[in-house]
């Protein structure tokens, strides 16, 4: 969420002392109605690694399924502006079953996702209305490109009861500091279906709005959707990832600079 501009509140985004102290990358790159994907992630990941080559740079945040693309690698995929995406949307967005039609276009393809991967099948059909190409003939022609550097993966452990905690003053955070005003500016101004705008934080203030939800309601459900958020992040993290290391924060902390030690040794 930090990748967009205007979302500061709702993101979480890092302070401009914290960016004068530690050099971020990729904040504020996208406005509100462009897309974020994983090609665009790795794009990103590679300028920050040319313009610091000599640093040891920390994959923060973000999404573990973004992660697992790059470490698996890319295909390159086509190259599309706003009109053509928005085109493709209305395309996918009038069909009565999307699977269904995979199915019948590319059943090879809709045999490896299953019926409720909402996003896996709307990427599938991406491809196949930019190129009019069934996706699994595309991947053949375009095989993945695999990353080629080293990552070393860290996952933090918390304790169910100080996660909700934590989550909890978050929320509380994000509503003292505004985060219905800033998503009420942002929802006037951009088209409904914008990305951001189906975001934890985003999606409950949008409801709150439109007077679907009390100021109770909202903080609730952004709590609960944020825990569920956590448990499946946490369940993708432990089955999808090797060689994961998981620990406390300070564990975590420990373990990131003495990697980082070993590895300033090693360039030296």
């Amino acid at each position: 969420m930090s990748i967009y501009k205007e979302i500061n509140i709702a993101s979480a985004k890092p302070s401009l002392k914290e960016r004068k102290n530690i050099k971020h990358y990729a904040l504020d790159y996208l406005n509100i109605d462009e897309k974020n994907n994983a090609p665009l992630f790795k794009t990103l990941l590679e300028d920050a690694m040319k313009v610091s080559p000599k640093e040891i740079l920390l994959i923060v945040g973000g999404s573990s399924f973004y992660l697992k693309a790059i470490l698996e690698g890319l295909s390159n995929m086509p190259k599309l502006n706003n009109d053509q995406i928005l085109k493709i949307e209305r395309e996918i967005a009038a069909l009565s079953n999307p699977y269904t039609f995979l199915k019948s276009m590319d059943p090879n393809m809709a045999s490896k996702i299953h019926p409720n991967d909402t996003y896996r099948i709307h990427k599938a059909l991406e491809i196949f209305y930019a190129t009019h190409t069934p996706p699994s003939e595309y991947f053949q022609k375009n095989p993945k490109k695999p990353f080629d550097h080293a990552i070393t993966l860290f996952a933090l452990h918390v304790e169910k009861t100080a996660l909700h905690n934590n989550i909890k003053q978050r929320t509380k955070n994000m509503l003292d500091c505004g985060l219905i005003e800033e998503i009420k500016a942002l929802y006037t101004q951009y088209p409904k279906d914008s990305q951001p705008f189906k975001a934890i934080g985003v999606k409950e203030s949008i409801l709150y709005l439109e007077k679907q939800l009390t100021l109770k309601k909202l903080e609730e459900a952004i709590i609960s959707n944020t825990m569920q958020l956590a448990k499946r992040q946490n369940t993708f993290n432990k089955t999808q990832f090797h060689n994961l290391y998981m620990g406390s924060v300070g564990e975590v902390r420990h373990a990131i600079l003495k990697r980082s030690k070993s590895a300033n040794e090693l360039k030296e």
